[in-house]
């Protein structure tokens, strides 16, 4: 059975410059069994309602600015999958998740900036589920509930944001061992309750955490861990490390 995964993507920039989180991606892709899918959250499609990608060739799209024209110019051409894409929505309506399919959606960078790193020859169908961060950690929990059994399938299921997200403080100019006190804290927290398995705690995060606010001024990076919680067993931690500071480059296996 796969696990369940939660990949901080960091900058657009790391498609080009992938830093010690490309080595660790690349390491994690060799040790699973190859996926005949990928289900993925990305922080990056936020939505009011549940969606499905269903689009069978979806567009990259370089949704950002101001970065090198090279960066413009990476292209992650894996296809989609209708017809799986048609059963992920349809496992979510049975556990009275309310989802339609959306067929015009491109993948964000919160797919293809990781998967490039991971499976860089684009040869596996992506199915994409949308985002409705108004729904909170709760209701990704359910995300990843409702989708865990895709695992026993040889589905992989990843949750892409960051474990934190702070663009207002970043130092651009920092190196890997320069660490923020209070992002570091607010990571270690997160840690210490995943081991613990204490959802009471997790899902009330922006309460109890220390520095919760200003680790993520808005949840939509951290909400896609919920994700990958709710769909996997015991936490792994398969990479940690910071850059510009804080920005935190945290990637977890769950089962």
């Amino acid at each position: 059975m796969l696990p369940s995964l939660f990949i901080s993507h960091g900058s657009p920039m790391l498609a080009l410059e992938p830093g010690a989180s490309g080595p660790a991606l690349a390491r994690l892709a060799a040790e699973l069994p190859r996926p005949k899918a990928i289900v993925i959250v990305s922080a990056h499609w936020e939505s009011h309602e549940l969606l499905v990608s269903s689009h069978p060739r979806p567009e990259t799209w370089h949704d950002f600015g101001g970065f090198p024209r090279a960066l413009f110019e990476v292209q992650y051409p894996a296809p989609g999958n209708p017809p799986f894409a048609a059963e992920v929505a349809q496992m979510l309506n049975a556990n009275d998740l309310s989802a339609r399919l959306d067929p015009q959606r491109p993948f964000d960078h919160g797919v293809w900036v990781p998967l490039s790193l991971m499976y860089p020859q684009a040869d596996i169908a992506v199915v994409q589920v949308s985002l409705p961060s108004r729904g909170g950690p709760a209701l990704q929990t359910r995300v990843g509930r409702a989708l865990a059994s895709l695992r026993e399938q040889a589905v992989l299921l990843i949750g892409s944001g960051s474990i934190t997200h702070n663009l207002r403080e970043l130092d651009w100019h920092a190196g890997p061992e320069s660490i923020e006190p209070w992002a570091l804290e607010f990571r270690d927290w997160m840690i210490d309750k995943l081991a613990a398995d204490d959802e009471t705690a997790l899902h009330d995060y922006r309460q109890q955490a220390p520095h919760a606010v200003r680790s993520h001024p808005s949840d939509e990076h951290l909400l896609p861990l919920y994700f990958a919680r709710g769909a996997g067993g015991e936490l792994n931690v398969a990479h940690q490390g910071f850059t510009m500071g804080a920005l935190g480059m945290d990637i977890y296996r769950f089962g």
